[in-house]
Formats: C-alpha cells, sequence, structure tokens
C-alpha cells in the first residue's frame, strides 16, 4: 500500500498536461486531466494526515487571535524549569529558541519543540543498514518525566512506523505524534513527549509523576522518518491550539556535537543563553 501510495502521488501530477483542455477540445488533454483522480485517491488514502493538516491550519488562525503576544524566549516568563526527558548523552537534530534553528517556527505549536537523537562517534544515528529499529541508537530507551506533574492525556494504540528511508515518512499513520504522553506541569504548562514506543508507556491519566520518573520507550509511532523523541511544552491541553512555549531547562550539560555535520549539514548557529537555559539544534545534551 504505502508503494501504490507513492506511485499515484507522482502520477498524479500527470493531470498538469491536461491544463490545455481549457483552450482546446481535444481529447488528449482531457485524458491527461484525469490523472488528478489519483490525487483525490491520495487525500482517500491517507485522510487521518490530512485531517491533523486541516487541525493544524486552523489552531494556527486560532493562535493568533486567543494568545497575543505569542510567547518568546524574552516575554515568557516559565512557572516551571525542565530536565531533560531522557538518560544518558542525546542530540537535539531539530529545535530552538530562534527561527533558524527552530523546529518549525511557523507551526506555533511546535514552534519551540526538540526531536532528539543518539549519534555515534561516526555522526550516525543507527548502526548496520537502518533499516530495523533495532538499528537505531534511541530506539527502546527510556523516556523520563521532564518535571513534576499530572498526566492528562495518553495514546498507546499506534504501530510503529516503517522506515521508509531518505528522510520520508510512513504515509500510513492515523496520528501525526503517534504514541503521546501529555502531563501538566502547572496551570498552562503542559509536556507532549511523542513517538513513543508501542506498549512501553508506564503510565495512565489522573497519575502524578515526578521528575526523571521512567514513563515510556522511544518509539517510531507518528509521523516520523526514524526513531527519535519529540519534545515540547504548551501553553494548553490542545496539541493543535496551544501556543508552544521556549523551554527554559535547569541543571542540563550541552555542548556543540563535534560530528554533528556528518549527521545534517544544516549549519550549527548557536544562540544566546545555550548552555544556560536554552539549548539549539546541533548540541549533545544530558542532564547534569
Amino acid at each position: 500500500m504505502r508503494k501504490f501510495i507513492e506511485i499515484i502521488s507522482k502520477l498524479k501530477f500527470l493531470g498538469l498536461l491536461g491544463l490545455p483542455m481549457i483552450f482546446s477540445d481535444m481529447a488528449i488533454w482531457k485524458f491527461f486531466w484525469l490523472f488528478w483522480l489519483f490525487g483525490v485517491l491520495e487525500i482517500v488514502l491517507t485522510f487521518p494526515i490530512l485531517v491533523q493538516g486541516l487541525y493544524q491550519i486552523i489552531g494556527l488562525m486560532y493562535i493568533a487571535v486567543k494568545h497575543k503576544p505569542i510567547p518568546d524566549k524574552d516575554n515568557y516568563s516559565p512557572k516551571v524549569l525542565y530536565s531533560l526527558p531522557f538518560e544518558e548523552t542525546w542530540v537535539a537534530v531539530n529545535g530552538g529558541v530562534v527561527k533558524e534553528t527552530s523546529h518549525s517556527w511557523d507551526v506555533v505549536t511546535q514552534r519551540y519543540a526538540y526531536d532528539f537523537i543518539m549519534l555515534d562517534k561516526e555522526g550516525k544515528s543507527f548502526s548496520g543498514k537502518g533499516t530495523s529499529l533495532s538499528d537505531y541508537h534511541c530506539y527502546e530507551k527510556k523516556i523520563l518525566t521532564p518535571a513534576d506533574g499530572v498526566v492528562v492525556e495518553v495514546k498507546s494504540n499506534c504501530r510503529n512506523s516503517k522506515i521508509i528511508g531518505n528522510g520520508k515518512t510512513d504515509p500510513l499513520i492515523k496520528d501525526i505524534r503517534g504514541n503521546y504522553i501529555l502531563i501538566q506541569h502547572s496551570e498552562n504548562e503542559y509536556s507532549c513527549l511523542a513517538h513513543l514506543k508501542p506498549e512501553s508507556i508506564l503510565v495512565s491519566v489522573g497519575q502524578t509523576v515526578k521528575r526523571k520518573q521512567p514513563i515510556a520507550m522511544c518509539g517510531n509511532s507518528g509521523n516520523t522518518s526514524e526513531p527519535h523523541l519529540h519534545f515540547q511544552i504548551q501553553n494548553g491541553k490542545n496539541f493543535f491550539t496551544s501556543a508552544g512555549l521556549p523551554i527554559h531547562f535547569q541543571n542540563i550539560k550541552a555542548a556543540v556535537n563535534a560530528n554533528y555535520s556528518l549527521y545534517d549539514k544544516r549549519p550549527v548557529t548557536i544562540e544566546s543563553g545555550v548552555n544556560n537555559t536554552f539549548i539549539s539544534r546541533g548540541q549533545c545534551v544530558s542532564n547534569a
């Protein structure tokens, strides 16, 4: 099915060859125009992704009206200081508190989110061929609570996504977050930890959790190209209508990863405040 979706996603663009039908009645143009039906079929087969994409668009409009000014590193004072939600040393491969390094600057819900993986000395996130989940260094590593709080949402019924390769994501997912845990830490601060391994979640809704408590394992569920942890702080419970918050860390160690360029060719720019409060893409980080 995944290969079929990949093929029709390309075939639909042959519909562009049918544009001359606007000016001509020749049957050949109408034939090419029919290729747009593959686009309709693609929408049907990947409908959950389309729906969540629409949720994100609606959420952006809602946030623009509801949250003024939008929280940033200069105007937001945190209620809680956070620990890193894992043991050992991981690397931030997406994330920062400025536009240049942001996880998704224009997607305000995820503006200050981070994607974490583990890299080896060769700058690789996996051993072997990287076609199996067990090849990846961070897969099945413990995920920890970033601060004291109460679990308010849990999703645990998503399968691990298939590794497609070349940075592509699995088109057959049902939730972009995959399996996730949402924890309330204060009145308007919630942490979301996503892409967790199926059947690894150790907590339930309503449970009180403590900082650095094991709560799940890193997985590859949801909108992922490889196993990693997606971590964000948001100012409400709803993933699509809450503004992302800059994450203020405490008692962490951070340094530029020497081999990061072997994994990611994007330049590493360290913002003011990293190693102290904030962290940025390209840094290896751990709890002190």
